[in-house]
């Protein structure tokens, strides 16, 4: 049966013993609302692992819109359940307060992210990747895994993580794993419970315009695609583009050639806020 842990003191000493016993521990860290995006994640750290451990943790410091924070879902007992389903062995829950003092809830936290932060999702949500870090090195120090998961669809946060893994010096291998989309291609996120049945029609045809930019790579350069994009998904009622770019997929900047590049999109779908992205290498 899966074991729900609630503290900071019981999570460690949990850790300390599976690696006091030579286990290795795959970690995969998720905010809840539980998908099969994570499950796919929760699957190959149990393939790969002896003990597959998940944190469920909405947290507070990485959202700088503090409506988006209330409403995002939590199902804590749907989340646990799945988990044991796909075997996962322990569940971390903590509270804000639990992971926090008073000071750090207020304090941002300091990171060199080497300009990782200034580009896409660190332009347009201020703050948002110093909370990342914050609560991942935080998750880190605690279970000290063997190896940690994160979904290739938050693509600039695994970047941002491989980088604080490098400075941080942790002996953690981080594993990127590919997108999970539904049947209709819309990439799965906890976010899309927010969607109505017809934002959810609409919304799919954000992966399928990025899918078939994929078609112009061969005859049309980086930015007349770039413009393509935006164009066909701001022509769909209930759609709007926040930002689409095409960049390099180790450095996030910006590139003329398709060598390596990957396009990331954030849209709002009515008032929820989506994100997607398509390699063409």
């Amino acid at each position: 049966m899966i074991q729900l842990i609630h503290t900071k003191s019981a999570f460690k000493a949990i850790t300390d013993q599976l690696r006091h016993d030579g286990k290795t521990i795959g970690f995969v860290p998720t905010m809840g609302a539980l998908h099969e995006g994570h499950c796919s994640l929760v699957l190959r750290a149990v393939k790969e692992n002896d003990v597959c451990i998940v944190s469920v943790f909405c947290n507070p410091t990485q959202f700088n819109n503090a409506e988006d924070f209330e409403k995002y879902p939590r199902n804590i007992e749907r989340d646990a359940e799945l988990l044991e389903k796909e075997g996962a062995k322990f569940v971390f829950n903590p509270t804000a307060e639990e992971m926090y003092t008073a000071e750090e809830m207020k304090t941002t936290f300091q990171f060199d992210f080497g300009g990782l932060d200034q580009v896409m999702e660190g332009k347009y949500r201020p703050g948002h990747f110093n909370g990342v870090v914050q609560v991942v090195s935080k998750l880190f120090d605690l279970a000290q895994p063997t190896r940690a998961y994160l979904g290739e669809k938050d693509f600039q946060q695994l970047a941002i993580i491989r980088r604080m893994v490098r400075l941080m010096n942790y002996n953690i291998e981080i594993i990127g794993c590919p997108i999970v989309r539904e049947a209709s291609g819309l990439a799965m996120s906890s976010r899309n419970e927010r969607l109505s049945e017809q934002e959810k029609q609409t919304a799919v045809n954000i992966s399928h315009i990025l899918f078939e930019s994929r078609q112009l790579t061969a005859m049309q350069s980086v930015s007349h695609v770039q413009h393509w994009v935006v164009e066909q998904i701001n022509r769909i009622p209930g759609l709007t583009v926040e930002y689409y770019q095409i960049v390099d997929q180790d450095t996030l900047l910006p590139t003329d050639t398709w060598n390596n590049a990957i396009g990331c999109v954030t849209v709002y779908c009515g008032p929820v806020r989506l994100i997607d992205n398509i390699k063409y290498d």
